[in-house]
């Protein structure tokens, strides 16, 4: 009975739980209504004004995951929830689309390209279930598994997407060493290119060389992007320090060997 009781009562926590998150939406959309009719910034916004801003607060989305910090992750999702209500408000003034038909789509899509959940498709692991959600895709209308990268993705996350999407339809290499010896086999290329300085070709070479290395990264289960904006940070927090150092000593980095500014660097390295 007493089970019973706690069941009732985590159930009954859990609804209004939920209530209390759809009355913060619709709260949202009140407010959207509003911005929309009387402050004169919102009434001039479009679709195509509004996107440069919503890439500007996915990326700070971004920061602020990589830094783990939760409050800003939950701030930086505010604005872009804002974002998508705000791209469904505009949609619903020309009878396009508003809010209802958006969570609607992406719920009938969910569930289609989940039958191992809400059908009768069984399947053994993560991998298998990314395979069917290409392959549901390509059923759907799609000539390439391909066309699902955007085309404005900065170029190393796009070469991640498109790994990740030929694999999904098993054209993938089967062992670890296999990829490092192609990462080795663009780094001799790229070397002849080099020693023979025919700058068109070196940059191919390169850029075959980065997307080796990510497809190392991969089957090393890191993300390429995220490695290197840790890199970024730790050089920027180093040279800062190397900076401020040299400022201590009333100079200039311009002013100051390589050798003199290594001690500081070397100093930063260990901090």
């Amino acid at each position: 009975m007493n089970n019973e009781f706690r069941t009732t009562n985590f159930e009954l926590k859990n609804m209004n739980n939920r209530q209390q998150q759809l009355d913060a939406f619709n709260r949202l959309l009140d407010v959207m209504d509003e911005l929309r009719e009387k402050c004169p910034w919102d009434k001039k916004q479009t679709i195509q004004t509004l996107r440069h801003l919503t890439i500007e607060e996915t990326y700070e989305l971004g920061d602020a995951i990589l830094d783990n910090d939760l409050n800003e992750v939950k701030n930086e999702l505010g604005d872009l929830l804002l974002h998508i209500v705000f791209y469904a408000k505009i949609g619903s003034e020309t009878n396009s689309f508003d809010m209802g038909d958006v969570a609607n789509d992406i719920c009938e899509k969910l569930i289609h390209r989940h039958p191992h959940i809400y059908g009768d498709v069984v399947v053994a692991d993560e991998e298998e279930v990314k395979r069917n959600w290409e392959k549901l895709k390509l059923k759907e209308g799609k000539k390439s598994v391909l066309e699902g990268v955007p085309k404005s993705l900065p170029a190393l996350v796009k070469a991640s997407r498109i790994q990740d999407k030929v694999k999904g339809v098993g054209f993938d290499w089967e062992e670890l060493h296999q990829v490092w010896d192609k990462v080795q086999e663009e780094l001799q290329e790229l070397q002849v290119e080099v020693e023979a300085g025919n700058q068109d070709k070196m940059e191919s070479e390169f850029g075959d060389v980065l997307f080796s290395m990510i497809n190392y990264a991969r089957f090393l289960n890191i993300n390429p992007e995220d490695a290197l904006e840790r890199t970024n940070k730790k050089f920027i927090k180093r040279f800062q320090y190397l900076e401020s150092k040299a400022g201590e000593l009333g100079k200039n980095l311009s002013e100051m060997t390589l050798a003199e500014m290594d001690i500081f660097w070397e100093e930063a390295k260990k901090l």
